[in-house]
């Protein structure tokens, strides 16, 4: 055989090896465009999976959710000191507070020593005050609910939780702001028409991650403001992250303020309903 002969065989094979190279190039840019498109279906399956999760959280489970998580699914001990403050004085009151579900609730006054053993009782449609100091159990009327406790911005509806942020209102995301560098669910919660509670309507700012509510404006039955409510100070307490300070301010009366903080709390508890009686408010410590 000659050289021409070898110099022939050699470039058949170069050009036959260059076809198969050309060829599998070919088949591997299909199969990745077919990997990559792919994958871009995966992706957009999954935001519209992460989105259709996010739209079907409602703006009443997010309160719920909020409001167990600050008050316990079924139970709660609470200890805290408020003090209340005004443009030439100021006073402070500690006080314990036991809680089952939204039907009872007893709250007992560990300071100042002059309202030492006054307690407050929530049972069922009843709410009831007693004051050793002068032996005294009063049935509290529902008008009462609206009227400020031991002095303060809070109201007696606020301590004995005779309305119920879930129950009574009807809820509605309207949008999503930043409070302390944390985004927010923006609700409003407008009270039903048969309802028996103190405001008109809220805003409430709860955080998305956390389900904190570190907002909140309460407004009358005329739509006018009449309070700003704001959580801080966020701890982890008995295994949970709360805002341990709470601060209100009233819309028409300046210098005005209370602050409310938590110095311990413990969640689900066991306590019987039979805690939560006449007899007990007068000897709970």
């Amino acid at each position: 055989m000659n050289r021409a002969y070898f110099t022939n065989t050699n470039s058949l094979a170069k050009e036959s090896y260059t076809c198969e190279l050309h060829h599998t190039i070919k088949i591997n840019y299909i199969m990745m465009k077919k990997i990559l498109f792919i994958i871009a279906i995966i992706s957009v399956s999954v935001v519209n999976i992460l989105n259709l999760s996010a739209q079907s959280v409602s703006a009443t489970d997010i309160v719920r959710k909020a409001d167990e998580k600050f008050n316990g699914e079924r139970s709660s001990i609470m200890v805290m000191s408020m003090t209340i403050i005004r443009p030439t004085w100021q006073r402070a009151v500690e006080f314990k507070n036991w809680s089952l579900g939204r039907d009872y609730a007893l709250t007992l006054i560990t300071a100042p020593a002059k309202d030492v053993g006054q307690t407050f009782l929530k049972r069922g449609a009843e709410m009831w005050s007693w004051n050793p100091a002068i032996s005294r159990l009063i049935k509290l009327p529902p008008s009462m609910m609206s009227q400020g406790w031991m002095g303060s911005d809070y109201t007696n509806d606020d301590i004995l939780k005779e309305s119920s942020v879930v129950i009574d209102y009807n809820h509605e995301i309207v949008g999503e702001e930043s409070i302390d560098g944390r985004l927010c669910y923006k609700i409003k919660m407008v009270a039903k028409e048969d309802a028996s509670v103190v405001w008109g309507h809220q805003i409430r700012w709860i955080d998305k991650k956390d389900l904190l509510v570190l907002k909140a404006e309460l407004y009358d039955e005329d739509g006018y403001l009449v309070r700003t409510e704001s959580g801080s100070d966020i701890k982890v307490m008995d295994g949970r992250v709360i805002p341990s300070r709470l601060e209100l301010i009233p819309a028409d009366e300046k210098g005005n303020k209370t602050i409310v903080e938590i110095k311990d709390i413990r969640f689900n508890v066991s306590i019987e309903d039979s805690f939560f009686s006449q007899q007990n408010m007068k000897r709970v410590r």
